[in-house]
């Protein structure tokens, strides 16, 4: 029996889908809103040579628990610094340095883009994986919330990032956008130990371009629909296999060793349908997230981890800037966000289901937008899982800033 009950998930696609029909009734006209973050913002200034730009986030965060003591945590959470070259009117070149945490140093972008038209544009280098909502629009100022929802960090690995190459394009007058990638996967087994585990699901196989490992590739896509105005609508898709550093140095003739590697292979797939709507003061935004894994079995035995066979993370929020009838440069919107996510959605018969990775959370809280660019937040985050009776408590207040 499932943990997550029919109805409930009926429930919460119907809502999902009336964030769309709200916003096709209720809209006229039409009006050129696609979406854009940090590397669309700087690759689309072709007058300069040379572009620089960035992102970052400050925060604060305190949990709660009864009869113990807790300590503040206060974190440069990250810091970006891009770069945007053009060599020619259709070359450029963009690339993100990322510090987490002060003390740690990533490159989370580093791609060459050359545009053919409008519909063909071609694309190589270390690549954001074009899945949801966050993986690609992270900055800070574009989401409520201090923390990015938890469904794009455990069911959607954000930041999710491997090399490879595809082709993107728009078709402007239909308000259509694509994405389509090969690419190195996930590292489900490093030659020493399995990386796909129950709780974490993916996170920690993403090889985000550092010496990747890549026995065979894997393939990316989105459809982006922004023709009506306000509304933009995404769907995602991928697939593939794991890669395994078993397969390393491998004498063919072994056949023990040659079933073990083959042990460490999943096949994956993922695919997501995400939404957002805005109208005056209010906004609107949702997603859906379904994965699941084959030959589970064969790499639970190997690894001794209990991956799941399929996961799942939903949620919907809700917006509304109280200065949006002033002329003020200045927003003020509280929100509202409900997630429910299970990395044990379902599981092979080996493997014991964890009802504490059945998670829901609820997270409501406020920001302030200081200018365009630069925005104060506060917010409480309450997640319950269906193991236990007690809930996780933490308030989170943080600065966040995009230029």
């Amino acid at each position: 029996m499932l943990t997550l009950p029919e109805k409930n998930m009926k429930r919460s696609l119907f809502y999902l889908a009336l964030i769309f029909i709200t916003g096709l009734n209720t809209i006229t006209g039409q009006e050129t809103n696609e979406p854009k973050n940090l590397s669309a913002d700087v690759l689309s200034k072709k007058e300069d040579k040379l572009v620089f730009g960035g992102y970052g986030q400050v925060d604060f965060a305190r949990q709660f628990a009864e009869d113990k003591s807790m300590n503040s945590t206060l974190d440069v959470t990250r810091l970006i610094l891009s770069m945007g070259y053009s060599f020619s009117e259709k070359t450029s070149f963009f690339t993100e340095i990322e510090f987490e945490h002060v003390k740690e140093l990533y490159v989370e972008q580093a791609f060459v883009n050359h545009t053919f038209s409008d519909f063909l544009s071609f694309r190589a280098g270390l690549l954001l994986v074009p899945m949801g909502i966050i993986n690609e629009y992270h900055e800070p100022t574009t989401y409520n919330g201090v923390k990015r929802p938890s469904v794009d960090n455990i069911i959607v690995p954000t930041t999710w990032r491997e090399i490879g190459f595809g082709f993107t394009g728009r078709f402007q007058e239909q308000g259509l956008k694509y994405q389509v990638y090969m690419m190195n996967g996930f590292l489900g087994h490093d030659g020493t130990k399995g990386l796909i585990k129950g709780d974490k699901y993916l996170r920690d196989a993403r090889q985000k371009g550092a010496k990747a490992v890549m026995t065979s590739p894997d393939f990316s896509a989105k459809i982006d629909y922004f023709g009506i105005r306000g509304l933009k609508i995404g769907l995602s898709g991928y697939i593939g296999n794991t890669e395994s550093g078993l397969y390393k140095n491998l004498d063919l003739t072994d056949s023990q060793n040659v079933s073990r590697a083959d042990s460490s292979i999943v096949g994956m797939t993922m695919a997501a349908l995400d939404a957002r709507y805005s109208t005056g003061g209010l906004s609107l935004r949702g997603q859906f997230v379904m994965s699941s894994l084959s030959n589970t079995q064969q790499y639970n035995k190997l690894t001794g981890n209990n991956a799941a066979k399929s996961v799942m993370g939903i949620y919907g929020e809700v917006a509304y800037n109280l200065l949006h009838s002033t002329s003020s440069e200045h927003r003020l919107t509280p929100f509202f966000r409900y997630e429910k996510y299970d990395t044990h959605f379902k599981v092979d018969p080996s493997v014991v289901k964890q009802d504490k990775y059945n998670v829901s959370e609820y997270v409501f809280g406020i920001g302030f937008t200081l200018a365009e660019g630069a925005v104060l937040k506060a917010d409480m985050q309450i997640a319950k899982s269906e193991a236990d009776a007690t809930s996780l408590k933490i308030l989170n207040a943080g600065l966040g800033v995009w230029f």
